[in-house]
């Protein structure tokens, strides 16, 4: 039976990040595994339908600080430029990166080159072992380690098990570890869409009445749309052809950026704040997505996520530098400790905003785009906010 130091079960972008970022902090003194159930198709790219993610400024400085970053620099579209108004109201303010004396307020990834990397890194790397395509089908957990069976009959052993499966976590379902759901009721439709003007680099986060409206610069002209709607809209929507589903856009959005004229596939997906009750136990850490899933307004949750991986990469370090077992309780705690705060801030904050923007009784619409005129008129008034919006914060 294989023993290995940590095993990460869920090889997206949290897992592999974290196996990575451990390889580069300990200098192939820890043994890893990453198990990931699905196997990427290295010679098929989506294109035009590839779906995307926004990586903070906060991020890519962790990714460019553990030397990570050289390679999503080849596939990033950076952002410039954010607008942020309530539809059919005044309010409205904006935020530049060279206002803020920043290269770029974040970037964004499509996630088919972000796979198509970390598989190809976690496949050539020495003290890394990717198990793909295998999934967990038991844990057992004893005083000194934990096993694992695999779904094709192996077992192995570890000192530490990092959920890092996503929103419905198997892996802390197996641990007994209980979540707290809280419906937005509000659906995300996903889709790629191109404008008659090019974006340019600047991103959009529209309030309409039933949810935000985010849309994101790619490559090529495209943005990446993330629309938050009531689920009753969401049916109807999904129901539209490629033209009666711009027309709806347009709409909604506005022509900031001209006619939508043309659309990829569209995806959606129930809005849900999962939290885990606790994001350790016994020889177990929970990060990412596996700990908390967000409301994606203000693109907030995957990159808090990534400051669970590298708050949970240097406590593994610093325990394992001073010859400590990483799997002890007092080594996560420390973990633990440090992440709620940031946790907790950063889900009230996404929280309260979708309850800001979705009341549409007059005095919060009167409320809010004072607000939204305050900070624009007022620009002392954005730094707090868009430090935390950047993830340029305490972890």
């Amino acid at each position: 039976m294989t023993h290995y130091d940590v095993v990460i079960v869920g090889g997206a972008m949290a897992g592999a990040t974290l196996a990575l970022v451990l390889e580069s902090m300990n200098k192939d003194n820890l043994s890893i595994a990453v198990i990931e159930a699905v196997k990427p198709n290295l010679d098929l790219h989506p294109g035009y339908d590839s779906r995307s993610i926004a990586l903070s400024n906060g991020t890519s400085q962790l990714l460019k600080d553990s030397n990570l970053w050289s390679e999503f620099d080849a596939f990033t579209t950076p952002i410039h430029h954010i607008h942020v108004s309530d539809r059919g109201h005044a309010g409205l303010t904006e935020l530049t990166s060279k206002e803020l004396n920043v290269n770029a307020l974040g970037y964004v990834v499509e996630l088919a080159d972000v796979g198509r990397f970390y598989h190809q890194a976690l496949e050539g790397s020495k003290n890394i072992d990717l198990l793909c395509p295998v999934s967990v089908t038991h844990i057992e957990r004893e005083t000194s380690l934990s096993t694992l069976t695999l779904s094709d009959g192996n077992v192995i052993s570890t000192s530490l098990i990092v959920a890092a499966d996503g929103a419905e976590s198997m892996t802390c379902k197996s641990m007994n570890i209980e979540s707290e759901n809280d419906d937005f009721e509000q659906v995300a439709i996903i889709a790629n869409v191109t404008t008659a003007i090019n974006p340019e680099g600047k991103a959009f986060e529209r309030f309409t009445d039933n949810g935000p409206l985010a849309l994101l610069p790619m490559s090529q002209g495209r943005s990446s749309l993330v629309w938050c709607v009531s689920p009753e809209e969401s049916q109807q929507i999904l129901k539209y052809d490629d033209k009666a589903f711009l027309e709806h856009l347009q709409g909604a959005f506005g022509w900031r950026l001209g006619q939508f004229v043309k659309t990829g596939k569209r995806a959606h997906y129930p809005l849900w704040l999962r939290r885990q009750k606790q994001h350790i136990s016994h020889r177990f850490a929970a990060i990412g997505n596996a700990a908390q899933t967000l409301h994606p307004i203000a693109g907030q949750g995957f990159n808090l996520g990534i400051r669970d991986v590298f708050s949970l990469a240097e406590c593994l370090t610093k325990a394992h530098r001073l010859g400590n077992d990483i799997g002890e309780y007092c080594v996560l705690s420390e973990y633990q400790k440090r992440r709620q705060p940031d946790q907790i801030q950063t889900i009230t904050m996404t929280a309260g905003l979708v309850s800001i923007f979705a009341n549409n009784s007059f005095p919060m619409v009167v409320g809010r785009n004072v607000s939204l005129y305050g900070v624009d008129t007022f620009r002392s008034f954005l730094k707090p906010l868009t430090l935390r919006a950047m993830g340029r914060v305490n972890r």
